[in-house]
């Protein structure tokens, strides 16, 4: 079954609203965000585990602090220089420009497998339903990238309070979500 031209017209849209809304968001209130978001996190997440997550840029929740968060043994990814699925790498060291200017670790990379010893894999995304669905930019990364992920890890969205909302435009492709964490709410469990 192919995607529905209503559903992509939707994401469309709802895409193109909530990245005009992170535009606008003053520095300062991403920041307060940011540091909400990431205590907010510490506190689920598991002492000593591998944890997945990502480098989050100016404009997305988390910003500055997510890394952290995530703890010693983080793995972030790792754009390919072509393709769509992505490798892996340590937390630690530097982080460096990779493919579409997104931040990586400057370390040794790891298979795309790599991700399957994560007990939580933060995803980005610009949207969570409280149905489980997440919209996240459109081009499949994160979608491929969690087949690879342990079936009994929880998956995460990080998103800013007002993108946590009822349902988001899904396809039959889309990866549902275990959890989100908001700055003002913490973390709430998704149906499953």
């Amino acid at each position: 079954m192919g995607t529905s031209p209503d559903v992509v017209s939707a994401k469309v849209a709802l895409r193109t609203a909530l990245l005009a809304a992170r535009a606008a968001r003053p520095a300062d209130v991403r920041r307060a965000a940011a540091r909400a978001l990431a205590a907010h996190l510490r506190t689920g997440l598991p002492d000593d585990a591998v944890v997945a997550g990502y480098v989050p840029n100016a404009e997305e929740p988390g910003h500055g602090e997510l890394v952290a968060a995530l703890g010693p043994r983080a793995l972030l990814p790792v754009v390919p220089p072509t393709g769509r699925v992505l490798g892996w790498a340590r937390v630690g060291g530097d982080l460096v420009p990779g493919r579409f200017g997104l931040l990586e670790p400057a370390g040794p990379r790891l298979p795309a497998d790599a991700l399957g010893g994560a007990a939580v894999v933060v995803v980005p995304a610009l949207a969570v339903g409280r149905d489980a669905s997440r919209l996240g930019r459109g081009a499949g990364f994160y979608d491929r990238a969690l087949a690879h992920a342990h079936p009994a890890a929880v998956l995460v969205g990080v998103v800013f309070d007002e993108e946590l909302r009822d349902a988001v435009p899904v396809d039959v492709h889309d990866v549902r979500l275990h959890a989100v964490v908001t700055p003002s709410a913490g973390w709430t469990y998704l149906p499953g």
